[in-house]
Formats: structure tokens, sequence, C-alpha cells
């Protein structure tokens, strides 16, 4: 019998876990913020497993963490001139840009809004991981929904022990604040929510 979660380093190969991720599991994994869930966005299943697991409303649509702008032109529909000069200044690294979304997401990803957040991951771990699956993530952080969400491996563990498949201990993330969430669909910079990059440095003077 195996016991859940399966706990990896950073520096272990990533094929062990591809079939956790190809059949729809649930893998922790460090962020240059927190620790996140990681499931394939293109699973129904695994996503309503994802709301199960954190006790999230399924109103709120879930972020996705790409390997770099080719990837993000497969879960987007258009990309605005102003999101590319964003991408260029702050991509890798914590800011996530809400597009338009393209129409391979379905529903349980976006909860109806048509649209979908995505960032490039500024931790080598995570790239590692969405270059290893050639494929974008699920970026929902470590947390049942309502606390405080995990910044070490074994803060995942004490949340859902047995109730995820895998986790990667890639030692202790910053914390403190989580990405900055700015809106492009119109082709202006709405803020969302203001974290670890200052809203006043995302605009041009």
């Amino acid at each position: 019998m195996t016991v859940k979660p399966l706990i990896i380093t950073g520096e272990d190969l990533f094929d062990c876990i591809k079939e956790v991720f190809a059949r729809g599991g649930i893998i922790a994994f460090p962020t240059e913020t927190f620790y996140g869930l990681c499931v394939d966005p293109f699973n129904p299943t695994a996503i309503q497993a994802l709301f199960n697991l954190k006790g999230r409303p399924e109103l709120n649509p879930v972020a996705l963490i790409v390997k770099d702008a080719p990837m993000l032109d497969t879960i987007v529909s258009v990309i605005p001139p102003v999101a590319r000069s964003l991408m260029d200044r702050f991509w890798p690294g914590p800011l996530t840009i809400i597009f338009k979304a393209g129409p391979g997401l379905s529903m349980e990803l976006t909860a109806g809004t048509g649209t979908i957040g995505a960032r490039v991951s500024s931790n080598v771990i995570c790239q590692r991981l969405v270059a290893s699956f050639s494929s974008p993530i699920t970026a929902t952080s470590a947390n049942p929904s309502g606390l405080r969400a995990a910044t070490t491996a074994q803060e995942v563990i004490a949340y859902f022990n047995g109730s995820i498949d895998v986790v990667i201990d890639g030692k202790e993330t910053p914390g403190g604040h989580g990405s900055t969430v700015v809106d492009v669909t119109n082709n202006r910079v709405k803020i969302i929510r203001e974290g670890v990059i200052p809203s006043s440095s995302l605009f041009i003077k």
C-alpha cells in the first residue's frame, strides 16, 4: 500500500510524478512566494478534486503557471500590448496577469468569467516542474481556504497529509505576500490585488 504523500526534493527527477499529474493527482510545489497545489488544468475531475481539497468556493477561478510565452498562447485568446510590456519587465516573477481565456479551458477553471490568470514563476523548482510536464499547472496556494498559505513542505503535510499525492520539498519559501494580480483584458492595467510587486512599479513613467 502506498503511503501518501510521496515526498521528493527539488533535486530529484520529476519523471516519477508525471503519471500522478497525468491521472489527475495533486502535487504540492514551491514557488517564489508560497507553496502551491498543482493539477492538470485540462482535467475537470482534477480541478474538482482541487476545489474539494481546499474547500474553495467554485465561483473563484484558478490561476495557472506557464513555462513561457509560447505556452501562454495555449491558454489565452489574446495577449494585449500592455501585457507584453509587463511580461518583459516582470516575468519570471510574482506577477499574475489576467487575460481573456482561450477556448480550451473549462468552466471549472475560469469559474465562468471568461478570463484566466497566469504567470511565469521565478522559482527554479517550479520552472523545472512545468517544463517536465510540458503543460501549464494550477497555481492555487497550498492551504485550506481561509487559512495561511504554507511556506514549507512540513506545513503542507500538516494541512493535507494523506489527501494529496506528492509534496516537492523545496525548503522554505519567502512567504509574506502573494503575487500581484492585474487584469489587462481591456489593454490597460487594472490592479486586482497588490502583492510582492508594488502597484506603483507597474506603470511606466
